[in-house]
């Protein structure tokens, strides 16, 4: 067995039971792990018509084989489920000890399905596992809510929580991990908020031992020395994510006031990640096994913003709070970060949604009446705290923003669509892709939305790391089309593996895809080969992209945001738009998608899909046909779940009129 366990921890909130499922090693050798085996976990339990916030659909959280071992940055912990956001398949993951945690109590992954009727926690230390009551820390913070379970359950219990932006069911609410991880896209806060779960306790005891210890060590070694020499690892220790915030303005990549201004040159310094770290800084905080340090322990000592010594804000929340909005005032993206990962809400999509909102409030299209005498003003942080707020209980304006910047601009009216950021309903991922084409191929693709970790082209694109050994030899140009489906197919399948693998990106960019595959042949004992592990990740990509055909995603849904194809004038990527139609025409054909964005059976069975190829094939989607009578397809057209009034929780406050 190896690292794997061969264990899938299943919890039916609903029957208030718990039951251990073995998985086979065929499974477990094809799929990886993490996201990876989610998806073929839920492609066999998920319907697709169902309801995001239903009890049937299925909350995954997965490690994967490198999880709890030494290995550098095996850290992350996969979460995955049908997005309340989008309506499709829904993915994302934190850095930290749960992974580690889940894997030493004896499992990889937890499936949690049914929905209770008052609020609960779980708790999983190791066999034991208990379904307990949640009625005292339901309302709480997230903060509030780690403090009150650690001191509960001991210091070194890993939490994962929702805060009131999940109890709520805000449509992208995250799941936090403690104070410092947050599972933060697609609105996996919003299925735990539905099944009424506010918090997992995980603690185990057990060691995870690589089937091969001296093989193990010997890569784990190299690689760990390869991180420490790569000069991109160790800018990312000395100013943290948020040193992208200057090199991106230099190449015209850092969004600014909803992407709408293509030169940021003047915001960045006041933003950058060595500006946190010369002014707010304490120390750096590293995940499990993670030698990089990446992250910011800040604090704000003085003036109208303070904030406590903890996490301090990535690239993405500096970006969203920050350049997005105007907001120049550090102190204040701080703070706003800060509040977000209180409330439980993700950083990205929750400043996209409200600098949408804030040029809609600028053209005339929201009024101070709809806002019950508030204002969203560009640069100002005071009103992106209040409309936060508001966001996180649905109350007044809050209600409809809490649906994600799609839904808002379809209830808002007026051309509301045409200042939206976002693909097949995710918001963007903190980079104008007018100056990196490549990466915006990789967001038109991603089977979750508009994703910034589905792809490695953006850092393949920027120059930060080259894998001769799969045809990645570097020199690209971010403003080019030519050659970039090719290149897109191949950095897919590198990123499904990282999050298969659950291990972080950024040591990736540091190391031979070859030492990948020595590692997990080393760990699990299955006889890897890079050829093989390249095909676990294809596989991988086209199992989601075949689920989310289930669920209604034709080629109609691969696009650009009509934002991003109006140029800009000024900045790094003046006059550059992507010939989005081009790099999809090559896209298509390297990945094996029909013009329809469907795979054919064909291609389906040549990766080992039969089961998917099956589905696809009895609900006529394959030949286009229409869909037999007792099939379980996604009857919306559009993915967009039935507009059902929002359930009520112990902490709702009452409801405005509809807008």
């Amino acid at each position: 067995m190896g690292s794997n366990r061969g264990r899938i921890l299943d919890i039916d909130l609903a029957k208030r039971s718990s039951k251990t499922t073995h998985i086979k090693d065929d499974l477990l050798r094809k799929f990886v792990g993490g996201s990876g085996l989610a998806a073929r976990l839920f492609l066999d339990r998920v319907p697709p018509n169902a309801d995001p916030l239903s009890g049937k659909n299925i909350l995954f959280l997965m490690a994967g084989p490198l999880s709890g071992t030494r290995f550098p940055t095996s850290s992350r912990l996969v979460a995955a489920f049908k997005s309340p956001l989008t309506g499709i398949w829904g993915q994302g993951s934190c850095g930290g000890d749960s992974a580690a945690q889940l894997k030493a109590a004896g499992y990889d992954g937890v499936a949690i399905s049914g929905s209770s009727k008052k609020p609960v926690y779980i708790l999983v230390e190791d066999d034991r596992v208990e379904i307990k009551d949640a009625s005292d820390i339901w309302g709480k913070d997230t903060y509030e809510t780690t403090q009150i379970l650690k001191k509960r359950h001991g210091a070194k219990a890993d939490i994962l929580e929702i805060g009131p932006a999940g109890e709520n069911l805000v449509k992208f609410a995250s799941i936090m991990n403690g104070e410092w991880g947050s599972i933060s896209r697609c609105g996996g806060g919003a299925v735990m908020g539905s099944k009424k779960l506010k918090a997992l306790v995980l603690r185990g005891t057990g060691k995870v031992e690589p089937a091969l210890p001296e093989e193990f060590e010997k890569v784990r070694k190299a690689v760990l020395e390869k991180i420490k020499q790569s000069v991109v690892t160790q800018a990312l220790t000395a100013a943290g994510t948020a040193m992208g915030v200057e090199v991106n303005a230099i190449t015209g990549v850092l969004p600014v006031k909803n992407y709408t201004v293509g030169d940021g040159s003047y915001l960045a310094p006041k933003l950058s990640g060595n500006t946190i770290s010369a002014q707010y800084l304490t120390r750096p905080h590293a995940c499990f096994t993670c030698p990089i340090a990446c992250k910011r322990t800040v604090k704000v000592a003085e003036g109208p913003y303070r904030v406590g010594e903890g996490p301090g804000p990535q690239y993405e929340t500096v970006c969203a709070f920050g350049s997005l909005m105007l907001i120049d005032h550090l102190a204040a993206v701080i703070r706003l970060g800060e509040m977000a990962n209180r409330y439980g809400m993700d950083t990205i999509s929750c400043g996209a949604t409200i600098a949408f909102a804030m040029e809609c409030f600028e053209k005339g299209l929201i009024t101070t009446r709809d806002l019950r005498g508030d204002h969203l003003r560009w640069g100002n942080p005071e009103d992106v705290l209040a409309i936060m707020a508001k966001i996180a209980y649905r109350q007044g304006f809050g209600d409809i923003l809490a649906e994600g910047s799609r839904s808002a601009a379809r209830r808002i009216g007026n051309g509301a669509e045409r200042f939206t950021v976002e693909v097949k309903g995710l918001e963007f991922a903190l980079y104008d892709v007018r100056g990196s084409h490549g990466h915006g191929l990789g967001f038109v693709m991603s089977n979750r939305g508009a994703c910034h970790v589905a792809s490695e082209i953006g850092k393949i694109e920027s120059s930060w790391t080259v894998w001769p050994e799969i045809g990645v030899t570097g020199g690209y140009d971010p403003k080019a089309d030519a050659g970039k489906g090719e290149l897109n197919v191949i950095c897919e399948n590198v990123a499904m593996l990282s999050n298969a693998t659950t291990m972080c990106q950024f040591a990736l960019m540091s190391m031979a895809i070859t030492e990948l595959a020595e590692a997990l042949k080393a760990a699990t004992g299955f006889d890897y080969t890079l050829d093989e592990i390249m095909q676990c990740g294809a596989r991988i990509w086209m199992l989601q992209r075949g689920l989310n055909n289930l669920m209604g995603i034709t080629s109609a849904d691969d696009r650009m945001p009509e934002r991003i194809l109006t140029p800009h004038t000024e900045g790094g990527a003046a006059g550059s738009v992507p010939d989005i139609k081009l790099m999809l025409k090559d896209y298509y054909r390297y990945r094996g998608l029909r013009p329809d964005g469907r795979p054919s059976q064909a291609r389906l069975r040549s990766l080992g899909l039969s089961p998917l190829a099956a589905k696809l094939q009895s609900c006529n989607l394959a030949a286009g046909v229409q869909t037999p009578p007792g099939i379980q397809c996604d009857p919306y057209p559009d993915r967009v779940p039935p507009q059902k009034p929002v359930k009520k929780s112990e902490n709702h406050k009452k409801r405005p009129a509809p807008y």
